[in-house]
């Protein structure tokens, strides 16, 4: 039997998929979002969701969605918001913005987990902020966990991702169990023809056919495409066209000739123009935006704000070879997610949970470790598991609340505000649904 996993701000998958390769079953994920809910039920429909927030969640409720009684539970992972970190002078878990990051210790705690994975921001390493990760070990400790210090910063691109992307990592158990290990770096950016080197832009990219080629993605997110370039071995690991691109994890029934997450963009003569003329590695000065390196790595893919801070999108960077920015799915193969797993149907929300996700190679490797420190050999099970229904990646936010049977999450800060972007991202989930009947 599998071991459990239960993923706490679960997002669109990231950590999930990643965990799940590693050879764990993930029970329940919670997600606050239920966009991202809707996401990551699509790709894993016989995972329990939990569409809410964790303040005040209970254990009994999560192991209730997961359907699991009384089973054990191997591994709690996550990633909380914690914006209050860098007061200086202050007990940073004292901040009501931290609240988040104790609940995450509690369900830890409640769910008797025989160990966790904490993933954060980068900057909480740095000077005072240090002070954070000191009162975390603290509070990790008062519930009876012990941590791998020091904490480690991970690089994607030491995981085989062709992104640079660095995220903290802590790593606990039980204090009676085994402390997991860091994994160690696996690739390393190199020169080309070094085989340690990390796969390139170029290597992410170079097989799929080129979103500008079909009028279809210019209101829909998919297309038949019956020849594909040849792909390079890592872009072969995503299209899984081998048996060892499942890892540990279920297959699923997808349909290999199908492009998703590929809705276009439509710039203007004058856009393409200075995206043309801007060299690979270097920023567009009017848009700001960067163009990837056809030999080189992506730099790090955000997520920007979501509707209850502004609804800021960060920017996609431009592709090597074509004078736009890069689609969904080509972000998706920047990140190390395969081709089976879909995104939201829009450019807004795809991106985002792509930004918001951690890189499932860089979750798989993590999630290796914890499976060596719980003395279980991981398994590759058989069959074909189905994906969910597509309804679940086109349903705008209050669709998709309506159908968890939550109210739509509006954030404190420009409550008034918030309520706006949100009408303002259903009307554009309602524009794209009202015109992809044309293409269909």
């Amino acid at each position: 039997m599998r071991p459990l996993g239960i993923d706490l701000f679960a997002g669109a998958g990231g950590m999930s998929l990643g965990f799940e390769q590693a050879g764990f079953d993930v029970a329940a994920a919670v997600e606050i979002d239920p966009v991202h809910c809707a996401t990551h039920k699509f790709n894993f429909p016989d995972c329990g969701v939990v569409a809410r927030s964790v303040i005040g969640l209970s254990a009994d409720k999560i192991r209730l969605a997961a359907g699991i009684g009384d089973r054990k539970i191997a591994v709690v992972f996550g990633g909380p918001p914690c914006q209050g970190f860098s007061l200086i002078g202050q007990r940073c878990l004292d901040d009501a913005r931290n609240k988040l990051v104790l609940e995450f210790v509690r369900l830890v705690a409640e769910l008797e987990a025989d160990s966790f994975v904490f993933e954060n921001v980068k900057g909480l390493t740095l000077g005072p902020q240090r002070a954070f990760l000191n009162e975390l070990i603290a509070a990790f400790a008062r519930v009876g966990y012990s941590v791998r210090v020091p904490p480690q910063v991970l690089n994607a691109a030491s995981f085989n991702v062709p992104q640079s992307r660095e995220r903290l990592i802590v790593l606990g158990a039980r204090s009676d169990a085994i402390l997991p290990r860091y994994p160690k770096p696996i690739t390393a950016p190199g020169a080309n023809g070094d085989l340690a080197a990390t796969a390139t832009c170029k290597e992410a990219l170079g097989d799929l056919p080129d979103a500008d080629a079909y009028d279809y993605l210019v209101e829909q997110d998919e297309v038949f495409v019956a020849k594909w370039s040849r792909p390079s071995p890592y872009a072969a690991e995503l299209r899984v066209l081998t048996e060892e691109g499942w890892h540990f994890g279920y297959r699923r029934l997808w349909n290999p000739h199908v492009l998703t997450s590929s809705m276009r963009t439509e710039h203007t003569g004058i856009s393409r123009r200075r995206f043309e003329e801007t060299k690979p590695g270097e920023v567009e000065p009017i848009s700001r935006f960067y163009r990837l390196p056809a030999d080189g790595l992506s730099n790090t893919l955000r997520a920007g704000t979501d509707a209850a801070r502004g609804a800021f999108t960060s920017p996609r960077p431009i592709h090597y070879a074509h004078p736009r920015c890069i689609t969904v799915r080509e972000m998706a193969r920047l990140h190390g997610f395969p081709d089976w797993f879909r995104f939201h149907q829009t450019k807004w929300h795809g991106a985002r949970q792509i930004g918001n996700a951690v890189p499932p190679p860089m979750a798989r490797a993590v999630a290796s470790q914890i499976m060596h420190s719980l003395g279980v050999k991981p398994s590759r099970p058989s069959g074909l598991k189905p994906l969910g229904d597509p309804k679940l990646l086109r349903m705008g936010m209050r669709e998709a609340a309506e159908h968890f049977g939550v109210a739509v999450p509006i954030g404190k800060r420009d409550r008034k505000s918030g309520t706006r972007k949100r009408r303002q991202e259903d009307i554009e989930v309602e524009r794209v649904r009202s015109k992809a009947s044309t293409y269909a």
